[in-house]
């Protein structure tokens, strides 16, 4: 009988739950969380946020993140038979922006399952921080990407609002242009949500458009990157943004990383249609997929 595992990671905590179906009948057996500041005090968080003497600065971290996943994985391990999970799904909190630089594409694709998760993200990346959806420590950026595309109504026509500070477009506005080195040395800007997918998936995830549609980055009606709000908010922004990808999608098979260290099932491989797929001769299907966050 297959299960299926959610996952969900808010500003404070990572939750997990497994639905095991058997003939339409669906049981949870599995379900658990754990709290950033008690399970990982290391990090330093107070509910979840870094501490700033700016109270308008809301900081987090992603290897904290990386941290709790694999620590929620290596539980589930020892609680269920994860041979038998069949899909991954997940949501976490929107408008978190993680920073990647150029090494990230390659070490997603050979994680060692011999070091720990947290220590191989740290070199990852650019930014060693996450601004949060509690950020609003970007007012000017907001003005000037409005000012840029043609003003608060235009930009909402477009991308569903009007700048906001916690919104992602503002926030690598803010990070280009007060760090525009780092921002330089950066390759890929990713959501939470697509940044955790893709540590699972050991690539480059998408973001879905429910993500993309908080971000003043994405036009709406067309569901792509919006060529004058990315020119706007940042030089060579397109470039480094995922791509986007409805929330259904499946993202691709989970790494030989959590396959080898937790025993999660074997790699499926990419099929000429574009689908993943198992290897024969085995049937079970085993994929990675990640919701839009709320």
């Amino acid at each position: 009988m297959p299960l299926y595992l959610g996952l969900d990671s808010s500003t404070q905590s990572l939750s997990a739950i497994v639905i095991e179906v058997d003939a339409g009948v669906r049981r949870v057996v599995f379900e658990d969380s754990l709290a950033f500041d008690r399970d990982f005090p290391e990090y330093g968080t107070h509910h979840g946020v870094l501490p700033s003497p700016e109270p308008s600065v809301a900081v987090s971290s992603p290897v904290l993140w990386a941290a709790a996943l694999e620590a929620m994985m290596a539980r589930l391990a020892a609680a269920v038979d994860v041979a038998r999970i069949a899909a991954i799904s997940g949501s976490a909190q929107q408008h978190g922006s993680v920073y990647l630089n150029a090494t990230a594409t390659a070490a997603l694709g050979s994680l060692d399952p011999a070091r720990s998760l947290a220590e191989q993200v740290g070199p990852m990346l650019s930014r060693p921080v996450s601004p949060i959806w509690m950020d609003s420590s970007t007012s000017a950026e907001c003005r000037a990407i409005a000012a840029a595309v043609g003003g608060d109504a235009t930009l909402a026509r477009h991308t569903g609002s009007r700048a906001f500070e916690r919104f992602t477009g503002p926030q690598i506005r803010k990070f280009a242009t007060h760090e525009p080195e780092a921002y330089e040395r950066t390759d890929r800007v990713h959501l939470v949500s697509s940044f955790l997918a893709s540590l699972l998936a050991g690539r480059h995830a998408p973001i879905d458009p429910g993500d993309g549609s908080g971000m003043n980055l994405m036009d709406l009606e067309s569901a792509t990157w919006w060529d004058a709000a990315t020119t706007a908010t940042a030089p060579g922004l397109r470039a480094k943004l995922p791509t986007l990808a409805p929330a259904s999608s499946i993202v691709g098979p989970l790494a030989p990383y959590w396959q080898v260290k937790h025993g999660f099932p074997a790699a499926a491989q990419a099929g000429e249609s574009g689908q993943w797929k198992l290897p024969r001769p085995r049937t079970r299907r085993s994929r990675t997929e990640w919701s839009s966050a709320r």
